[in-house]
């Protein structure tokens, strides 16, 4: 799993990179002075933090790691997006992945 996030300075302690590889995941941060990096991932994170808690009524903090699944699942093969055409992730994939650019 790799965890993208600015470069903020939580996100750039010491602390909170040395619990990353406790749950195997790999981090990646923004570049620096590039604030539109940041703009796709505090996008997506708006709609789960929303979704999570409006949809799937996320209410204890124990719930996290099996919503956020459900909700990466959801994403993927059933939430359709605008920006494909109303169809989900996996849809488009199939539909277009095999296509040849």
């Amino acid at each position: 799993m790799v965890l993208h996030t600015n470069q903020g300075s939580v996100y750039a302690s010491k602390a909170f990179n040395e619990l990353l590889p406790m749950y195997n995941i790999q981090h990646s941060m923004s570049r620096a002075g590039t604030p539109t990096d940041n703009a796709a991932m505090e996008s997506i994170n708006g709609w789960i933090k929303t979704e999570l808690s409006v949809d799937f009524h996320l209410e204890d903090k124990t719930d996290v790691p099996k919503s956020v699944a459900r909700y990466v699942q959801f994403f993927n093969e059933e939430r359709p997006a605008y920006s494909l055409g109303y169809l989900t992730p996996r849809q488009y994939r199939e539909q277009y992945g095999a296509v040849q650019t």
